[in-house]
C-alpha cells in the first residue's frame, strides 16, 4: 500500500475522488451542507492550489514547447529523417480528425440528443446573450495562411497562439539542421538549457499535481452540481459515446500497429490521462506525456519531441468530436435541418477549427460559436451547453493527449526509426564533426 501511496497516478486519482465528493458535499445543487453563498465563496479557495498549478504550467508551456521541437528536429540526425516524419505526421492528424468528425456526426444523428430537452429550457436560452470572441475562422483562408507565421511572438503569447511558437520553433529547428555545425551549436546549447530549466518547473510543478486536481474538480463540482448534468444527461451521453468510439479507435491502432495489447496500453499511459482529465489541458501534461512516452512506450526521443509538442496543438480529436456534436444537438434543438452539403461544410469547419485550437481549458467554446454562426444556429444556444462544458472537456482533453501519444506510436513505425536507429544516427553526426 505505502508503495501505491507513492505512484503519481494514485495519488491524483485519490485527489480526483476527494475532490468531486467534497464538491457534491458542499453544491448548493447536491447534499448543500452549508449556505449557497458559503460554498461558492469557498470554491475558489480550494481551487487556488489547482490555479497556482495551471499558472505554473501555462508560464513554462512556451519555452517548453519551442526548446523540445527545436531538439527533436535537431537530433534527428539528417534532413531525411526529418522530411520523413513531417510527410506522416501532417496527413495522419488531418486523417484521424476526419474520424474523429465522422464518428461525431454518426452518433449525434444516431441519439437525437436535442429532441430530449424540454421546451422550457429553450425558451429560456432565448433570451440569454453570450458574447463571442474574434477567432482566426473569422479570417479568409489567404489570411489565415498568411496568419500561421508568427509575425509577433509578444502578440502570439498575449493571444495564447501556441501554434505560432511551434511553427516558429519548426524554422529554427530546420534552419539549424541546415548551417554549419559551429554556428549551430550555440543555439542547441541555449535550447537543451531552455529544455533543462523548464522540466524543473515542470517536477516542481507536479509536486502540486494531486492536491490541484482535488482544488479543480471540488471547485467545478459545487459550481454545477447535479442539475446541470441531468438537464443534458442526453448531450452528454452522446458525446462521451462519441469520444469512447474514438478511443476504440485509437486502441484499435495501437494493437495493429504497435503491437500493444488495449488494457496494456492504457495502463502504460494512465498517468497522463487522469492529469489530462483533471487540468483539461493538453499543455499542462505535455511533459508527462513526453516521457511516458520514451520510458513506457519506448518511443524514440527525436519521434517524442516533436510529435507531443505538435499534436498538442494541432491534433484535437476529442475537440473535433464535441464540436460536431455540439453544432449538430443544437441545430436539433432549435428544429434546424441541415442538408447534406451543410452537413459535409460543418464536417470541413470543424476539422480546421479544431487544428492549431490552444490547448488550454474552455477554448472550444469560442472557437464552436464560430462554427455556429457558419450554420445558421443563434449563438445564444452555447448558454445551454456551457453547464457541462467544463466536464466534457475534462473528456475530450483526455481523449486529445490519447491520440497524441498514439501518434507516437504510429510514427515509429512508418518511419522505421528507432531508439538504435536514434543512437547511430547521432554517433555519424558526432563522427562527421
Amino acid at each position: 500500500m505505502k508503495d501505491l501511496l507513492k505512484q503519481l497516478w494514485f495519488q491524483v486519482m485519490l485527489g480526483m475522488i476527494g475532490g468531486i465528493v467534497l464538491g457534491l458535499l458542499l453544491s448548493p445543487s447536491a447534499f448543500a451542507l452549508v449556505d449557497e453563498k458559503i460554498a461558492f465563496a469557498i470554491a475558489p479557495w480550494v481551487a487556488l492550489c489547482g490555479n497556482i498549478f495551471l499558472a505554473l504550467i501555462k508560464m513554462i508551456v512556451v519555452p517548453l514547447v519551442m526548446s523540445s521541437i527545436i531538439l527533436g528536429i535537431t537530433s534527428a540526425g539528417n534532413v531525411d529523417i526529418l522530411r520523413s516524419l513531417g510527410l506522416k505526421i501532417a496527413p495522419y492528424f488531418v486523417l484521424t480528425t476526419m474520424v474523429a468528425v465522422t464518428l461525431g456526426i454518426f452518433i449525434t444523428y444516431l441519439i437525437h440528443p436535442g429532441t430530449y430537452v424540454s421546451s422550457e429550457i429553450i425558451n429560456q436560452i432565448a433570451t440569454t446573450s453570450v458574447p463571442v470572441e474574434k477567432t482566426v475562422l473569422n479570417l479568409s483562408i489567404p489570411d489565415m495562411i498568411v496568419g500561421l507565421i508568427p509575425i509577433s511572438t509578444a502578440k502570439a503569447e498575449l493571444d495564447g497562439n501556441i501554434l505560432a511558437f511551434v511553427i516558429l520553433a519548426i524554422f529554427i529547428g530546420v534552419a539549424l539542421m541546415n548551417i554549419d555545425d559551429e554556428d549551430a551549436r550555440p543555439m542547441k546549447d541555449l535550447a537543451k538549457s531552455m529544455q533543462a530549466f523548464s522540466m524543473k518547473v515542470v517536477d516542481w510543478a507536479m509536486k502540486l499535481a494531486p492536491y490541484a486536481v482535488f482544488g479543480l474538480l471540488c471547485n467545478i463540482t459545487i459550481k454545477i452540481g447535479f442539475d446541470a448534468i441531468s438537464s443534458m444527461s442526453m448531450y452528454v451521453l452522446t458525446v462521451i459515446s462519441g469520444l469512447l468510439l474514438l478511443l476504440c479507435f485509437y486502441l484499435t491502432i495501437v494493437y495493429f500497429v504497435a503491437n500493444i495489447k488495449p488494457f496494456d496500453f492504457l495502463s502504460k499511459i494512465r498517468e497522463v490521462q487522469l492529469m489530462a482529465f483533471s487540468t483539461s489541458s493538453s499543455a499542462a501534461v505535455m511533459p508527462l506525456s513526453m516521457k511516458t512516452a520514451e520510458e513506457k512506450l519506448n518511443v524514440p526521443t527525436t519521434i517524442s519531441k516533436f510529435v507531443i509538442p505538435l499534436g498538442a496543438t494541432v491534433n484535437m480529436d476529442g475537440t473535433a468530436i464535441y464540436q460536431v456534436c455540439a453544432a449538430i444537438f443544437l441545430t436539433q434543438l432549435y428544429g434546424l435541418d441541415l442538408s447534406l452539403v451543410e452537413v459535409v461544410i460543418l464536417a470541413l469547419t470543424t476539422v480546421g477549427a479544431s487544428i492549431g485550437a490552444p490547448s488550454t481549458p474552455g477554448v472550444g467554446i469560442v472557437i464552436l460559436a464560430t462554427i455556429l454562426q457558419g450554420i445558421g444556429v443563434p449563438v445564444e444556444g452555447i448558454a445551454l451547453i456551457l453547464g457541462v462544458d467544463r466536464i466534457l472537456d475534462m473528456c475530450r482533453t483526455t481523449i486529445n493527449v490519447t491520440g497524441d501519444l498514439t501518434a507516437t506510436l504510429v510514427m515509429k513505425k512508418l518511419t522505421g526509426f528507432s531508439n538504435t536507429s536514434e543512437k547511430s544516427a547521432n554517433n555519424l553526426v558526432q563522427a562527421q564533426k
